[in-house]
């Protein structure tokens, strides 16, 4: 089994850490209880070459206070073959059911005591001004959906923002809103009206996984937008990443990109089974976007493990030896203090 690290986390002047991207009802989804110690579900896990890293005591441990925490409804892949079919008219409406199951995951989870859902700036601020790692605070957790299948149109986004959906990104790989990952293509006239709903809605975009084509309109159509999980694409070809204009428009605009940890998202090339990416390589990203500009989205346990984490990366906490290669004034803002500052501004 692999060691879980007992590096000691600073408080870094009290800066709670917040991290953009954590696909924590979708661990439930597939089996793993979070609610355990992390050596004991490693000793339950039966996923192959994923060893987690996420449970709520970790995420605790590392001064994680709140998260951005997904609905991701899967399609059908040779690894989830039981997701849902996209190809089908009515694929949606069983992506639908994986999302309000992953709704009521974390309302079970809520009613426990593990997370607390926040649903607006003023509620984040309530939550960070009383969490402590030492008092077993729950973790504050704010709905991002991931991939926009699961609303049938754009008429269901009332539903999701009355059950605390306050992000939405359109794609994941290709959907019928928008081009995604590996799946060029601009927003489909769902898409379009999507965006408009969430503009006066006031769900933000979040721009991770859409392709060039589709960002370009939904940025004028929802200017409120970030990136929760996305590298520089200068770094790492493709339109999984950001490219440098992306990242210009999203700053422009005020938001926030939050850097992915996984080394194919660090390293052009990188292959399972070699050496991992550095965290110094993981920092390149940070350069390039300006570290003003960033903070984490780490996506970790997201359909990978420490196998494809940062070398040196055992568990959660070690995430933040990021920090160490960040410069020292924005070490707080990346940390934590840039999203929860969005968070305030924006929602």
């Amino acid at each position: 089994m692999r060691p879980i690290s007992m590096r000691p986390v600073s408080p870094l002047n009290g800066t709670p850490v917040f991290d953009a991207h954590l696909d924590l009802a979708w661990n439930a989804q597939i089996g793993r209880d979070l609610t355990l110690p992390l050596s004991e579900l490693r000793a339950s896990d039966r996923l192959s070459g994923q060893t987690p890293c996420v449970t709520f005591a970790e995420l605790r441990r590392a001064g994680v206070a709140a998260c951005f925490g997904t609905l991701f409804a899967c399609p059908a892949h040779h690894d989830y073959p039981q997701g849902y079919d996209q190809r089908s008219p009515g694929g949606w409406r069983a992506a639908r059911v994986q999302a309000v199951s992953q709704l009521d995951q974390y309302r079970r989870w809520q009613d426990a005591g593990h997370i607390r859902l926040l649903a607006s700036g003023v509620e984040l601020s309530a939550h960070l001004a009383s969490w402590t790692p030492e008092n077993n605070s729950a973790l504050g957790v704010t709905l991002l959906m991931e991939g926009a299948d699961p609303l049938g149109t754009a008429d269901d986004l009332a539903f999701w923002r009355e059950a605390g959906v306050r992000l939405i990104g359109p794609a994941w790989g290709r959907t019928r809103y928008a081009g995604g990952t590996d799946a060029p293509g601009a927003l489909s006239g769902l898409g379009r009206e999507l965006l408009i709903a969430m503009r006066e809605q006031g769900v933000a975009l979040d721009a991770s996984h859409l392709d060039d084509a589709s960002f370009e309109e939904a940025a004028v159509l929802q200017p409120l937008l970030v990136a929760s999980h996305s590298n520089s694409r200068a770094l790492v070809p493709g339109n999984r990443q950001l490219s440098g204009e992306m990242a210009r428009v999203i700053t422009a605009q005020g938001g926030v990109i939050g850097l992915v940890s996984p080394s194919r998202f660090i390293r052009s090339g990188w292959q399972p089974g070699e050496a991992r990416a550095t965290f110094g390589e993981w920092a390149r990203h940070g350069q390039a976007f300006g570290w003003a500009h960033v903070g984490l989205g780490s996506d970790m346990d997201g359909g990978f493990g420490v196998e494809e984490a940062p070398a040196g990366l055992e568990s959660y906490g070690d995430l933040l030896r990021l920090l160490d290669e960040a410069p020292a004034e924005q070490r707080s803002g990346v940390r934590g203090a840039h999203w929860t500052d969005w968070i305030v501004r924006s929602l």
